[in-house]
């Protein structure tokens, strides 16, 4: 009994100790924790493979065949939200004798594999629009940030605002500007599903619908520890299949379907006879093989014919994976010609890079201190859902921050130096002066002037002691200060139109300071 509560309360020290930073992470608004805490989100396996961070990679690959999916129910924190979901669910029921909370069922293998082939060959044509839907990083991280972080915000406001009436000014009141219709969709969306899978099926999204728990599940089977019955001295009560949230225990046959198992410890921790057990994997020990040389067998053909069918079921979807990532490339499943490409932020190189290696999951939105990046909706078209843009109605990207490109745990923003920041541009500025107030009321204004951090915007002589702003696109780098001070509305004077490719300019000179000695009083 022992070993089996240090088994079970070891996994959730560990999910612990993952999910409660990563939460505190995306909710953090205050700056207190630090900028290094997104490390812990390289161990992530998405953004890990699509960051290029091949030794991650494979000290998960070696993780799963040493001790199976600890990945799933301790590292991933949309597999512990799901435990947590299920742990409310649970509350205040009483578990009846006879009663199933969950029970065995087949795998589907054909639909999670499909699924799984799918995500890979189109990520494989660049098109991962699939992925960004079913990434389970990516979905708690639009939880996190879209919904988690706005009720944080919230009751944060609340108590400061208490606190106020009796002059204390610990707390301050907090404005929110990044989340949008968009975002606060993505995010009730996939909170819904997880709610709603793990009330009914337990881990069913993990199982069929993630293509995480479809890549492990596959390596899982052959992992050197798993559980396993002990036949002996099993009576078949049922606890630990009623107990198992992935549905993988089959109380009558006594046997785990170990691709769907991850590793929670639940069912040994209720079995009473203390007849299953964590240890060395049956299929490495040669009395067990022959002794389960029927049942093998069995499963052995049983696997083939799943393997042969989903094999015919992703070689059959290939030409139309293939015709939706042309009409993707082409354009043709965009929306239609849009009026503006997105501005996206400092790092990502280009937009096509960019789509190729973000999967949404807002991290950056909710991470950035001028609140300039937002969750695209369907005005950049099918492939931009999700993803961030920059706007620069209310703010403007400061200078010399680097932060969004530093926290993106996929790469997608290549990391910058401040040197790289401040001479990269992501967009030029555009003039209307049919829009200027200097053109239109004849008013001094030069507000976008006086914010430009690169004097590319700069005030010429326009009629009589007026002057009128003139941008010099080299000296541009689309930081959007001029954009966003602009006091024309709706429609800003000036707008930074974005660069499909981020180039470099350089750095603009700086004015010499003349060394002057003062004599006297300086008169």
């Amino acid at each position: 009994m022992q070993q089996t509560n240090y088994l079970k309360w070891t996994r959730v020290l560990l999910a612990v100790l993952f999910f409660i930073p990563i939460t505190l992470y995306f909710i953090d608004f205050a700056g207190i924790l630090p900028d290094s805490m997104h490390r812990l989100l390289h161990l992530q396996l998405i953004p890990a493979i699509l960051g290029g961070m091949v030794g991650i990679v494979l000290l998960q690959v070696i993780l799963v065949l040493l001790l199976g999916r600890i990945y799933c129910s301790a590292i991933c924190p949309a597999g512990v939200l799901q435990d947590i979901i299920n742990r409310i669910f649970c509350i205040g029921k009483k578990k009846k004798k006879g009663t199933s909370r969950f029970r065995y069922t087949r795998p589907a293998n054909i639909l999670r594999y499909t699924l799984l082939g799918a995500t890979i060959l189109l990520a494989l044509f660049g098109i991962t629009e699939l992925l960004v839907w079913l990434d389970p990083y990516s979905n708690f991280g639009r939880i996190a940030a879209n919904l988690f972080r706005p009720v944080y915000i919230w009751g944060n406001n609340i108590i400061a605002g208490q606190l106020a009436k009796v002059d204390n000014y610990t707390l301050y009141h907090v404005t929110l500007k990044t989340v949008n219709a968009a975002g606060l969709t993505a995010g009730i969306i996939a909170l819904l599903v997880f709610i709603g899978m793990v009330v009914f099926r337990g881990r069913l999204f993990c199982n069929t619908l993630c293509p995480v728990g479809g890549l492990l599940g596959l390596l899982s089977r052959y992992s050197l520890f798993t559980i396993s019955f002990n036949k002996s001295s099993c009576n078949s009560c049922g606890n630990c299949e009623r107990a198992c949230k992935a549905e993988a225990i089959d109380s009558k046959s006594l046997k785990v379907d170990t691709s769907r198992c991850v590793d929670c410890f639940n069912c040994i921790s209720t079995c009473k006879k203390s007849s299953l057990h964590y240890g060395i994997n049956p299929l490495y020990k040669k009395a067990a093989k022959k002794e389960e040389q029927p049942v093998s067998s069995q499963n052995m053909a049983y696997n083939r014919r799943s393997f042969l069918a989903t094999g015919v079921t992703v070689a059959a979807t290939l030409p139309v994976i293939s015709t939706v990532a042309q009409s993707v490339k082409e354009g043709k499943l965009t929306g239609g010609n849009e009026k503006r490409r997105p501005i996206t932020p400092p790092g990502s190189i280009n937009i096509e890079r960019f789509k190729d290696k973000c999967t949404g999951c807002h991290l950056c939105v909710a991470k950035c201190p001028s609140q300039i990046l937002r969750p695209a909706g369907l005005q950049f078209g099918l492939g931009y859902l999700l993803r961030p843009y920059v706007s620069y109605y209310n703010s403007y990207c400061n200078y010399e921050c680097t932060i969004c490109s530093d926290v993106c745990p996929t790469h997608a923003l290549k990391p910058l130096t401040v040197e790289e920041k401040v001479t990269t541009q992501v967009g030029i500025a555009n003039f209307y002066i049919d829009r200027c107030i200097v053109n239109t009321e004849e008013k001094d204004c030069g507000a976008c002037s006086e914010h430009c951090p690169t004097q590319a915007v700069h005030m010429v002589p326009y009629k009589g002691t007026l002057t009128i702003p003139n941008v010099i696109p080299d000296l541009c780098i689309g930081c959007g200060g001029c954009e966003s001070i602009c006091p024309v509305n709706p429609d800003r004077a000036i707008i930074v139109i974005a660069n499909e490719v981020h180039q470099q300019v350089s750095k603009p000179e700086e004015e010499e300071v003349l060394d002057i000695q003062i004599d006297d009083f300086g008169f």
